[in-house]
């Protein structure tokens, strides 16, 4: 039985463990934990950075993912980021993110959010078959950014 709740700071080293590693997995990148540590931890200091939430299966930890905040000002009212989504391995391809995904979405009808919105490495076909098959579409915009090393 799959449950899905807000994360505390008990659940900072599990998180940071599954950043590094979805990055290693997803871009062969080695984060630095010093850093990805102070990272999670400071979402838990300042929660207008971002929530992060657990995917649970009798007690143990098989996902996480981050919500982080976009102001629309056409809209007038936020729009929430899915990022840094992880599942243990063993867990994937059996309906844990469509749990969270159902999940965040109600909370996000109830909260008068004005939609989600997530990024996905563009060489990453399973995550983008996923997300189109809870309904979600690429739209209209193409994602750009620096980012310093």
């Amino acid at each position: 039985m799959i449950s899905i709740r807000k994360a505390t700071r008990e659940d900072a080293e599990t998180i940071i463990y599954f950043q590094i590693n979805m990055a290693w997995e997803t871009e062969a990148m080695k984060l630095v934990p010093e850093i990805v540590t102070k990272g999670v931890q400071s979402v838990f200091e300042d929660p207008s950075r971002g929530q992060y939430y657990i995917a649970e299966d009798k007690g143990r930890r098989i996902a996480s993912l981050l919500i982080t905040y976009e102001w629309s000002d056409w809209r007038n009212c936020n729009v929430w980021w899915l990022q840094s989504v992880y599942v243990v391995p063993e867990f994937r391809r059996k309906g844990v993110f469509k749990k969270m995904y159902s999940y965040i979405r109600h909370l996000a009808e109830e909260q008068d959010i004005a939609g989600l919105r997530l990024y996905v490495e563009t060489r990453n076909s399973t995550a983008q078959k996923t997300y189109e098959a809870l309904g979600m579409s690429s739209g209209h915009y193409s994602f750009y950014e620096w980012m310093r090393k």
